[in-house]
């Protein structure tokens, strides 16, 4: 019973991963050491304003952030904004309030703006759910030493744009060639005797959105696309787990107790049966 059950998930496992090659070529993934990675990792505060800050400019004109709180932008172990800029922030927001139905300034209780468009996905979750080359398959130690990968996704996606390949010059009409992106369209001409895609990545809906000098930081960091990208990837993976740091901490500190508990039923359990069993002979 068992060995039919595992044979069933993995034929389909097999389905749904020819699936996705038929969608799309393999995703190219780039690695990055996130300052929150790791198991003594944390965010890095200034890394968070210079991401929100390329959220405020450059995404949400599109995507929204409708699960994370404005007031959330001073917590600790976040961005850390003082609490008077976090209600400036607020106020550049119109918000429809709940009991009046009027339109009124936003305050920090108000969480973000929902997305602009129909067809852009709310960011809030975004670095949880599309995990990369190390999740969700990797196991638990590869998870915490590494992080599952969404935020090495996010940036992918955002630095990987690039001409159409040969085999389809004139590439998807309205879309655009992105090789860490798998699950868009390819063309058939793009694809082999079995429909499986030759090309890394697909077509994405997205333009790119980045270019060198887009924004201007206030703290002088160079603002490459490079460097806009992992920001931002930050940003967004302290949105989707602002408390990932007291997780860790209550993680370790469980850890320690189990030990600790585990040590004194050992010594416990040998003081108990010591006069049963006896010294061994030598």
């Amino acid at each position: 019973m068992i060995r039919k059950i595992a044979l069933t998930a993995a034929s389909a496992l097999a389905i749904s991963s020819g699936a996705a090659l038929a969608a799309g070529g393999h995703a190219e993934l780039t690695d990055l050491a996130f300052a929150h990675e790791g198991p003594f990792g944390k965010f890095d505060q200034f890394q968070l304003q210079r991401g929100l800050q390329v959220y405020t400019e450059v995404c949400s004109a599109c995507h929204g952030l409708k699960y994370v709180p404005i007031r959330t932008l001073a917590d600790e172990g976040g961005p850390q904004l003082p609490e008077d800029q976090v209600r400036a922030y607020a106020k550049q927001f119109t918000v429809t309030d709940r009991d009046t139905g009027e339109d009124r300034e936003g305050v920090p209780t108000d969480h973000f703006p929902v997305s602009g468009m129909e067809t852009a996905p709310d960011l809030s979750l975004m670095a949880k759910s599309r995990a990369g080359f190390h999740g969700p398959y990797g196991t638990g130690l590869s998870q915490l030493f590494n992080g599952m990968g969404g935020p090495e996704y996010i940036y992918s996606i955002l630095t990987h744009y690039e001409e159409n390949p040969e085999c389809a010059p004139d590439g998807i009409d309205g879309y655009y060639y992105n090789t860490a992106f798998p699950n868009g369209g390819v063309p058939d001409s793009c694809k082999d005797e079995h429909g499986v895609s030759t090309v890394p990545g697909s077509w994405i809906a997205m333009p790119e959105p980045l270019s060198d000098d887009l924004v201007t930081y206030a703290d002088g960091h160079p603002a490459t696309v490079a460097d806009m990208a992992e920001d931002v990837s930050s940003f967004l993976m302290w949105a989707a787990e602002p408390k990932l740091m007291d997780r860790r901490e209550s993680g370790f500190k469980a850890v320690i107790f189990l030990i600790i508990l585990a040590s004194l039923l050992y010594l416990t359990n040998k003081r108990i049966w010591a006069g049963v069993k006896g010294k061994k002979a030598a």
